[in-house]
């Protein structure tokens, strides 16, 4: 709505889409933002009630006079001067008529004090030619009137004072600088948005004439009453804005318009405004440019200031360079414009609160086609893929005596030992065939003395062999039982003897066939 108010006035039309008539509705009075600085730098603020300390101004009597609105101090020039001279003619006159000079000024043989001052104009005018050094000649002191030889001195003494005084007031109120803040420009609105990734607070100023602002530096202050911990209330308090002061952005080259920015961070004072609670806010931000002027060496300061009606969040200055035929181009028509940009209406605070939340566990499904989850695809899978039973690796011829002996130990052998026992045996199908031998011997509990074929791995070569990662990973996962008490179903060979020495010969011819 204040943007409305702004562009449209403080009347604007509303359109009834129900009825579809027009109505004109004054827009509702809202009340004037009583501002701590006004938009062309001057301090809205009155002293009164000083008492006695009226008469500190009369003791810094110049710097008063400077200060004088200019109304007041052509009034003070004039009344000043007109004065002086009038008591002074008056001086002259009173001992013209103490002498007697008045009357007999026109005799010849009489020598008066000022010769021809008959009367209060003639010493008016013997006055004015005395203090501004014309000399017409027509009017003198002589050299018998001691007291108006005094006078003189004190006339001239007088005058130079006062020409000084009034001369050098009038100097100093025309060369202020503060004219030249006239041509230092400040945009209408600051904005919000974002810089680099970070939510800044920015506003535009520019400088309108081309000799420089030498050692140009820009400072910012926040206007707002805010009440302590413990209840003490402190009505326009001021805090720092800080602009760049620990890296030196503040300090401004200012020969072209500059965007200045203030991050918003823990340590601003923004730090926990929104958008939504920027309406509801109540502060002033006052800008001070202060720098020196080029050309007369006096320093200056331009201030303004911009409420929480003048923040526009979301927004983005315009840019005004534009690269000509050898020079850049500034279009001041476009200073004061902006344009929406995409903005989160949070604030710093609660953005950084999101991201400090927990994010979701990641499924233990690992992605297909990730070639790193295969390892652990395999070792998971191991425990919940059922087991298979290992292919066997030995000749069709050996596969079926082992198959027929092992049916004939399970048989034989009964009980739960027997049956951890027969567990305990491993295959040694998942070996390369050039590590594995076969071992086959009767087994001396055996009563009916059947033959039990035992496949062992024996000494394994220094041969490179490989093994999936799967494999490796079972052996290294799958815990062994432990013994079991009871009969040795696997006795190991002596100890200096050859494996093959135990095979029976008809598997020793296998062997060596293979």
């Amino acid at each position: 709505m204040s943007a409305i108010r702004r562009k449209f006035g403080d009347d604007y039309q509303v359109v009834n889409t129900k009825t579809g008539h027009g109505c004109t509705f004054p827009a509702p009075a809202k009340r004037k933002r009583q501002r701590f600085v006004e938009k062309n730098g001057r301090c809205n603020v009155q002293h009164g009630n000083l008492g006695g300390e009226t008469s500190r101004y009369l003791s810094d009597l110049f710097t008063t006079l400077v200060d004088l609105k200019w109304r007041w101090n052509l009034l003070i020039f004039l009344l000043t001067y007109t004065v002086a001279w009038l008591i002074m003619a008056s001086m002259w006159w009173v001992i013209a008529y103490i002498r007697g000079d008045l009357g007999q000024g026109h005799d010849d043989s009489y020598t008066p004090c000022v010769a021809n001052v008959y009367n209060f104009p003639s010493a008016f005018l013997f006055f004015i030619e005395t203090e501004a050094t014309i000399g017409y000649g027509y009017r003198y002191i002589t050299e018998k009137c001691p007291e108006g030889i005094i006078l003189f001195l004190f006339q001239s003494l007088l005058g130079s004072i006062v020409d000084a005084f009034l001369i050098g007031c009038m100097f100093i109120k025309m060369s202020q600088p503060k004219k030249r803040a006239e041509t230092l420009m400040f945009s209408q609105d600051a904005v919000i948005s974002q810089r680099d990734g970070k939510l800044c607070l920015m506003f535009r100023v520019g400088n309108l004439r081309n000799s420089h602002m030498v050692s140009a530096q820009i400072r910012c202050k926040l206007i707002k009453s805010r009440q302590t911990p413990e209840g003490e209330f402190l009505p326009l308090d001021q805090r720092e804005l800080d602009v760049g002061f620990g890296t030196g952005a503040d300090q401004l080259f200012l020969v072209s318009p500059l965007t200045i920015c203030h991050e918003i961070n823990p340590k601003s004072p923004f730090f926990d405004l929104s958008q939504r609670s920027l309406m509801s806010e109540q502060f002033e931000i006052v800008v001070i440019l202060e720098g020196i002027v080029e050309t007369t060496g006096m320093t200056c300061q331009a201030r303004t200031s911009y409420t929480e009606d003048e923040v526009l969040w979301g927004h983005r200055f315009l840019p005004v360079m534009s690269l000509e035929e050898g020079f850049f181009r500034v279009d001041y028509s476009q200073f004061h414009s902006t344009f929406e940009v995409n903005t989160p209406p949070y604030s710093v605070k609660e953005q950084e609160e999101t991201s400090c939340l927990p994010s979701p566990a990641p499924p233990l499904t690992p992605t297909p086609g990730d070639p790193r989850n295969s390892r652990r695809e395999r070792i998971f899978s191991l425990d919940a893929a059922p087991q298979e039973e290992p292919v066997s690796r030995l000749p069709s011829k050996l596969q079926r005596m082992s198959s027929r002996n092992g049916k004939e130990t399970l048989k034989a052998s009964s009980g739960p030992a027997a049956q951890q026992a027969s567990e305990k045996a491993s295959s040694t199908g998942d070996l390369p065939l050039r590590i594995q031998r076969v071992g086959s011997f009767a087994s001396p509990e055996d009563p009916g003395g059947n033959q039990q074929l035992n496949l062992k791995p024996l000494k394994i070569s220094s041969e490179t062999h490989t093994q999936s990662t799967g494999e490796l990973e079972h052996h290294r996962l799958t815990p062994l039982p432990p013994p079991i008490p009871g009969p040795n179903l696997n006795p190991l060979p002596a100890v200096g003897s050859r494996p093959e020495d135990n095979l029976p010969a008809k598997l020793r011819r296998m062997n060596a066939d293979r």
